[in-house]
């Protein structure tokens, strides 16, 4: 892959697919999805129109959390495939001008890292044991956690350990599972192996990586006790866990070895942070000598309302545009309710334009999937409208429902153990491919038992079904991303609300394009010769059309 003066920043406005690895295709029939499987299918990519695909993380690993408990970074999960694998995928993807993008998980490791098996073997207080975050307990004995921090996924983030001599010992910090141990980045061997790190991927290739939990890493000095009533302090307030100063140093030392890179055949190579946090904070993130982009995650936990999303839309644009940044926009992904179920209820997401409105809960609450499935494809009109980059989460694309029924001895994701079993977590959202065919599992394997179960009811939303279906998710998504392509105004750049109802979200970008969304009863006219698409069929009398509710429409002005 080449670059010219117009890819330089290239992130700004690419559209990037997430795939999955374990749930996009297997092509060794273990029920497993793979590497292999993915070089197979990157012409769906091609043809719906992406510009890159981010790869969620393919490295060794017990699979205690999908593969975000990583075991070796500088190598591939044996159920995935081999280095030969993702170095074929690399190349087949840049020869298809696909970008490619890895994840990074620099938060924490899995407890089978050799790294930490000899933190275990080691005494408090030596070298190997400070890579990582081991404290002595609080107590008489030692037997009370070092301080009261959570776990993301439930219960408490300390767990003891039984020393070499056989009794109880210090404690580790594990923000998420108790299989997942965080680093110490005040620690010289971490810092430095994180720098192999990136430049044993860069050196094959890669374009990029999402850095996994953005905002943690780094801990408040004396890990001191979380203030009283609050319970996980990473959206709100000043937090010992979350969001410290001492992020923007490995920021910089990590966007200067990307910046070393800008020379090569694949051209520079850029970062994308998740960070769930207010947009003032997360813009700190992306000054010109930190980190190139992150996820809009306010925009993906939006309830479904014309005030909020325009709050929501204004506030990142203005705080982007105060570091001079680009805006990435996301509607889903592995960790979060698919858009077509999460539209489809009662309460859809935050109503950022009214802080005291109920938050969503989704699990266990009803699903209208016909009304939710409206509102998602008005919803991808809306992200691929705005100015900026945007990531598509596979099968998004076909308008695939959570998967709110998968039973109980199925689950996997560790938040349903370590919750008592109230909270189901992330598995109907990872559930895999539906490729083709009439019947599970629909092309993705020949094996029919999936590491995930699939539904009976998707035939109708296979990729072979929705290809030749003008009415289909997939045919709407490849207009736009056709269109998005094509049309200067759509992007990075831009753009101006205009005058509107406030249940209208209505703007223009420049030269000559102009979207609306219909949030509520009243319809919109527009003229019919304008649209270059719209969510769903518009109702056209003498020349004009309608814009409904929860539909959306792409004008020509």
């Amino acid at each position: 892959m080449t670059t010219s003066p117009t890819t330089i920043d290239w992130w700004k406005s690419a559209v990037v697919y997430q795939v999955y690895p374990r749930s996009f295709a297997d092509s060794n029939a273990d029920g497993i999805g793979d590497v292999r499987g993915i070089i197979d299918h990157l012409d769906h990519l091609v043809t719906l129109g992406v510009d890159a695909l981010w790869i969620s993380p393919w490295y060794p690993s017990p699979m205690a959390d999908g593969g975000y408990d990583v075991s070796d970074y500088c190598d591939i999960n044996p159920d995935f495939g081999t280095l030969a694998d993702a170095d074929a995928l690399v190349a087949r993807a840049h020869e298809l001008g696909l970008r490619v993008i890895i994840d990074l998980v620099p938060n924490h490791s899995s407890q089978e890292h050799p790294w930490f098996k000899k933190a275990l073997a080691a005494a408090p207080g030596s070298p190997e044991r400070n890579r990582y975050i081991f404290r002595d307990g609080r107590g008489k004995n030692g037997e009370l956690p070092p301080n009261n921090w959570p776990s993301v996924f439930g219960s408490g983030a300390w767990e003891r350990i039984i020393e070499p001599d056989g009794t109880p010992g210090q404690w580790y910090l594990h923000f998420f599972d108790v299989s997942q141990p965080d680093w110490n980045w005040e620690n010289s061997d971490v810092i430095e192996e994180f720098d192999r790190v990136l430049r044993f991927w860069f050196d094959r290739g890669v374009d990029g990586f999402r850095i996994d939990v953005a905002n943690a890493m780094v801990k408040e000095s004396g890990l001191p006790d979380l203030p009283e009533g609050e319970e996980f302090g990473e959206l709100v307030g000043d937090s010992p866990m979350w969001d410290q100063p001492g992020l923007a140093a490995i920021q910089r030392r990590w966007r200067a070895i990307a910046d070393e890179y800008a020379d090569t055949p694949e051209g520079p190579r850029m970062f994308v942070a998740e960070a769930y946090l207010p947009h003032d904070r997360l813009v700190r993130y992306l000054e010109s000598d930190r980190l190139h982009t992150s996820f809009n995650f306010e925009f993906l936990i939006s309830a479904w309302k014309a005030s909020s999303l325009r709050t929501t839309i204004t506030e990142s644009l203005a705080a982007h545009k105060s570091v001079g940044a680009s805006a990435t926009w996301v509607l889903g992904n592995h960790d979060n309710f698919r858009p077509v179920s999460r539209y489809g209820k009662e309460i859809s997401g935050l109503d950022f334009s009214d802080p005291s409105a109920p938050h969503a809960r989704f699990h266990g609450t009803p699903t209208d999937v016909a009304l939710g499935r409206r509102r998602a494809r008005a919803a991808v009109m809306l992200e691929l409208a705005l100015p900026g980059s945007a990531y598509i989460y596979q099968g998004e694309e076909l308008g695939l429902p959570e998967v709110e029924d998968l039973p109980e001895e199925t689950l996997q994701d560790p938040t349903w153990k370590r919750s008592g079993h109230t909270d189901r977590g992330r598995d109907g959202c990872r559930v895999p491919m539906p490729w083709s065919g009439s019947d599970a599992p629909y092309g993705w394997s020949t094996n029919a038992k999936t590491w995930l179960p699939m539904p009976s009811s998707w035939a109708e939303w296979t990729v072979e079904s929705e290809h030749n279906d003008s009415s289909s998710f997939l045919t709407l998504y490849r207009t736009l991303l056709a269109e998005r392509h094509i049309n200067p105004a759509l992007g990075a750049g831009t753009m101006s609300w205009n005058e509107s109802s406030d249940e209208v979200l209505d703007f223009s970008r420049e030269p000559g394009f102009r979207c609306i969304v219909n949030f509520g009863t009243k319809d919109v006219t527009v003229d019919a010769e304008l649209v270059i698409a719209s969510s769903t069929p518009l109702e056209t009398r003498g020349g004009r059309v309608s814009v409904g509710r929860d539909q959306a429409v792409w004008l020509r002005t």
